[in-house]
């Protein structure tokens, strides 16, 4: 196509302009990262009524042992079905420490008392997780539940995460995390439901969901 051709220079133009903005934009980026030299353990607020809060966690997992470091889990809430996380990562059992120690969800084991007694449990193991060194990254899989229920005392959750060691990561996931938690999370991220296949009839799947 000739240079001539008004095509041929509307997409030069374009393209100059494109050019420009990504120079602009590198700039930025490049002073936020020169900023960012602050290396410490960060604690991550996965919540939101959408999926994937605990699967962006396991990602997480899978990173940090693709770096050789060691990864502590304590599911509260699910236990009453197996997953391909747990499947999977039990693999590892010189680097990750897996422990499911809740109760099935709310609805189903329909006992405070016995939710309580499990989450109890559950903050026990997490806090010897969250006070070895040793672990690098410890995920809090639906401590949201827990917190939201009053299984467990916040004020007494947003210590211990706190206490940690300083170059210790700590992920918790599940919907409606208090404020107490989000306070003092360095990053928080909300999923948001638009459309789920279990309302259209579809069942939680393997792979997907389980």
């Amino acid at each position: 196509m000739s240079r001539d051709n008004p095509t041929s220079k509307d997409e030069e133009a374009r393209n100059a302009r494109h050019r420009e903005r990504m120079q602009r934009r590198k700039a930025v980026v490049d002073g936020r990262i020169e900023k960012a030299s602050e290396e410490r353990g960060v604690l991550l607020v996965h919540t939101g009524s959408g999926k994937g809060k605990s699967s962006s966690a396991f990602g997480m997992v899978a990173r940090a042992l693709g770096h050789d470091m060691k990864v502590g889990v304590v599911q509260f809430i699910k236990g009453r079905f197996a997953t391909g996380e747990e499947a999977f990562f039990r693999r590892f059992p010189d680097n990750v420490r897996y422990h499911v120690m809740g109760e099935g969800y709310t609805w189903e084991t329909q006992d405070r008392e016995q939710d309580m007694r499990a989450a109890g449990a559950a903050w026990s193991v997490a806090r010897e997780l969250l006070r070895d060194p040793e672990i690098a990254l410890v995920v809090l899989d639906e401590l949201n539940i827990a917190l939201k229920y009053k299984y467990l005392d916040v004020d007494t959750v947003a210590a211990d995460i706190e206490g940690r060691p300083p170059m210790q990561h700590v992920v918790v996931t599940g919907r409606g995390a208090p404020d107490g938690i989000t306070a003092i999370a360095d990053t928080v991220t909300e999923m948001r439901d638009i459309k789920h296949a279990f309302r259209s009839g579809i069942k939680a799947q393997k792979g997907v969901e389980l």
